[in-house]
């Protein structure tokens, strides 16, 4: 199975010049943990996520409504593409420790795919399992 039969292809994004108090209100309104950073083109410039809006905003006692997402957002982001398989989409995640990954096409932005999709196919519920495992292998409990 490819990315694109289970990728949601109207993900929300945000531009790097919008604020992180923005950013903060999608993220709530769309119930989901990051927003890729688009520019007007659609191309990929980054992840924010609201763990970025909190520890490198919030924490740092900056103004979210004066801070563009710009300042906060993960640049480099692994991604995928539509064609690529669903294990390559998960062996992904597990490497870099994330739960959802950009789709691109051509460096566009096409959709995203989390854990979540991949475990809800049925067909991969193993897969997002073992990569749920490794990405949360670093999680300290206190």
């Amino acid at each position: 199975m490819q990315v694109k039969d289970l990728m949601n292809p109207s993900a929300v994004t945000v531009e790097p010049t919008s604020s992180a108090a923005l950013a903060a209100r999608l993220i709530s309104r769309h119930n989901v943990g990051a927003l890729p950073v688009c520019g007007s083109d659609r191309r990929l410039r980054g992840m924010v996520t609201d763990r970025d809006i909190v520890l490198r905003c919030v924490a740092a006692e900056e103004d979210p409504a004066q801070t563009p997402v710009r300042d906060i957002m993960t640049r480099s982001c692994a991604t995928v593409a539509p064609g690529d398989d669903c294990r390559e989409a998960t062996r992904l995640m597990a490497l870099h420790q994330v739960r959802r990954l950009p789709v691109v096409d051509k460096g566009r932005l096409v959709g995203m795919i989390s854990l979540s999709d991949l475990a809800r196919s049925g067909r991969f519920d193993m897969e997002a399992a073992q990569a749920l495992s490794e990405i949360s292998e670093n999680i300290i409990v206190r």
